[in-house]
């Protein structure tokens, strides 16, 4: 059984940083496919970051590129997600996602992921 679980969030004020955590136990972490969503309250979930394995492309939605980057340590089997420039729109529940293998076009939809977290607050706030 895999499991996942995020860490790491909290209250930052706008122009601030966080760091996520996302530890995985039960799988094959080198050949899984880790994604960030996030889901902002009366919102959909969206999609935020991906990565297929080490040394391939992490892919980013629009809205947070050049400010956030997801990074992954397969010795701790864990992914995480280093937020800068935090604004208010970015205060969501994050949420950590695990596959197999996916298809580059299917990494931001969030029925193509197995394994959930139970997420992490993130506020951004003065």
């Amino acid at each position: 059984q895999v499991q996942v679980v995020e860490s790491g969030g909290g209250l930052v004020p706008p122009g601030g940083s966080l760091q996520l955590s996302c530890k995985t136990s039960g799988g094959t972490f080198n050949t899984a496919t880790m994604a960030w969503f996030r889901q902002a309250p009366g919102k959909e979930r969206e999609f935020v970051a991906a990565n297929r394995r080490s040394g391939e492309n992490t892919y980013y939605t629009d809205s947070v590129k050049g400010r956030f980057t997801m990074t992954r340590d397969n010795a701790e089997n864990a992914v995480y997600l280093q937020m800068n420039s935090l604004q208010p729109d970015d205060t969501a529940v994050y949420y950590c996602a695990a596959a197999r293998r996916l298809i580059i076009s299917a990494l931001r939809l969030s029925h193509m992921y197995d394994y959930w977290g139970r997420g992490t607050q993130v506020t951004v706030s003065s």
